[in-house]
């Protein structure tokens, strides 16, 4: 059995949402809502984070059942995960994203959310770049020499 080359680039596992809600503040845009961290190398044991690319980034959807029934929440996230393929390439920090779309996703049209998770994703690298990686060598500033 073959892998789908886009699901390493999914969120998968419970503990993974928990982590990204843990350490990170909800940002809101027009259609959803994200949340994003930058992902660590190591575990909490200090043991290599598995399935841990260090370069590509992961993408969650969570669409509650308050969203609608499950054809409207499954059509909900078949355009936001097409949407999230389509834009994937824009984000290239190791970086986990959780989106959460709002009802009106299921009535906007495909480039309007298309544009959208675009935006997203490019405010989401901006502050990924802002926000100093784990384990990195923090430059010396002038006035300490």
């Amino acid at each position: 059995m073959t892998a789908n080359p886009n699901s390493i680039f999914r969120l998968r596992k419970h503990a993974d949402y928990q982590r990204v809600y843990k350490a990170s503040r909800k940002q809101f845009a027009k259609q959803m809502s994200y949340f994003f961290t930058l992902r660590p190398q190591l575990g909490a044991d200090g043991t290599p984070v598995r399935d841990a690319d260090a370069s590509s980034p992961r993408v969650g959807l969570t669409v509650g059942k308050v969203m609608g029934k499950a054809v409207d929440r499954n059509r909900i996230k078949r355009r936001m995960r097409e949407a999230v393929r389509k834009n994937l390439a824009t984000l290239n920090t190791p970086v986990d994203v959780v989106l959460h779309p709002r009802r009106s996703v299921i009535d906007l049209d495909y480039p309007t959310l298309e544009r959208e998770v675009a935006s997203v994703f490019r405010a989401i690298q901006k502050a990924a770049e802002r926000q100093p990686r784990e384990g990195a060598v923090q430059p010396m500033s002038s006035r300490s020499r």
